[in-house]
């Protein structure tokens, strides 16, 4: 049976590109749509809408208004399903043709944060945003009854779509590489020599450098626990952070965008992955019991449904007291490393490709 597969827009790297890279392995035979496709050559023969030629596709925020109109003006296509891979409007897409009458499926990333959850969303803050918003919550939540089911990649979201939506979300978790995390990394000279300065015991940050991601919580754990720290990433919040290392005392060590083998060997020496932000679901959390390091987690979002709190990690709920850090960084570095690479094996591609198959093949009659 053909099938097509929709996505937001697409980018060279993020992490619904990656899921929407092995739904396309999953479904080879499935046509493609997206807003534009913006990859660098990573997706070929995806089809775009009219977006693709304005020059709106530069500037997410702007095109952000005629997203919904745009989703509703696809060619007509021929299929038997059609597959929305969304976290802002994908699930608003309708096609022309026999497509229009095919059982459509969502798989949810999110409802549209800056919409629905402002307060973990920075682009939702402001007026003109606000008053967005107001205008698209009653549409987005009409174009989400179209759906025959929807699935979301945590149990977080799944709460989130039925506060906000009003549906019930079936969770299938995202497909993280963890056979890439399975196996020791060979380093270059220059990376082995990077890696061989770092202090031992380290508890470790990767994420790119901005506000949101909490990275200012490593180095407070790092205070509280009496540990050097190691931020892997870039942005533009690095001042702020040297700044605040400076300011309390803590061996921090910043490094600037490592290659994949040097990433994967300071997920292995670190003592604890610190991961503060309140994600939807949380992919690097996996990658670190994947390399069997434990990690210390928030207490709320999607984190907490990979990281066993006393098994593979620990949960935090207070990041300002010193005392829970503490002794959330000793709960996390007792864990053993065999059960956190057991329980990073639970969220594999495999386990992903057979559930959305599955899930696929149950609903579309």
């Amino acid at each position: 049976m053909s099938g097509i597969l929709v996505h937001e827009w697409l980018a060279r790297t993020g992490g619904s590109e990656n899921v929407f890279e092995v739904l396309s392995e999953t479904f080879p035979d499935a046509a493609r749509y997206a807003l534009w496709d913006d990859s660098e050559g990573r997706f070929n023969g995806v089809g775009e809408t009219w977006l693709a030629s304005t020059p709106l596709r530069r500037s997410k925020a702007l095109a952000l208004p005629l997203m919904p109109l745009a989703w509703r003006q696809l060619p007509s296509a021929e299929a038997d399903w059609v597959l929305t891979s969304s976290h802002l409007f994908a699930h608003h897409a309708r096609f022309a043709g026999p497509a229009r009458h095919a059982p459509k499926l969502v798989y949810a990333h999110t409802p549209a944060r800056y919409i629905w959850v402002p307060e973990l969303d920075g682009r939702g803050g402001s007026i003109p945003a606000k008053l967005m918003s107001s205008a698209l919550k009653p549409l987005d939540r009409k174009r989400a009854q179209e759906p025959v089911a929807i699935a979301a990649n945590s149990k977080f979201v799944a709460e989130r779509i039925q506060a906000t939506w009003q549906r019930d979300a079936e969770v299938i978790y995202p497909p993280v590489a963890v056979q890439d995390f399975a196996e020791a990394p060979v380093l270059s000279d220059a990376d082995q020599a990077v890696l061989d300065a770092l202090p031992e015991g380290f508890l470790f940050a990767v994420s790119r450098w901005v506000p949101y991601k909490r990275l200012d919580a490593a180095i407070a754990a790092g205070l509280a626990s009496g540990r050097p720290v190691v931020l892997a990433g870039e942005g533009p919040d690095e001042a702020r952070l040297r700044a605040e290392a400076e300011a309390s005392g803590v061996d921090v060590r910043f490094l600037h965008r490592p290659s994949f083998p040097l990433l994967k060997a300071l997920y292995r020496k670190a003592a604890a992955l610190v991961f503060a932000p309140i994600e939807d679901f949380g992919i690097v959390p996996v990658e670190a019991m994947a390399s069997g390091t434990p990690v210390v987690a928030n207490g709320i979002g999607g984190a907490v449904e990979s990281v066993i709190d006393g098994v593979t990690g620990a949960h935090v709920h207070d990041w300002e007291s010193h005392t829970e850090l503490a002794a959330a960084v000793d709960r996390a570095v007792a864990s053993a490393s065999n059960a956190c690479v057991a329980r990073a094996r639970e969220f594999n591609t495999e386990v992903f490709t057979h559930r959305i198959t599955h899930f696929v093949n149950s609903n579309i009659g």
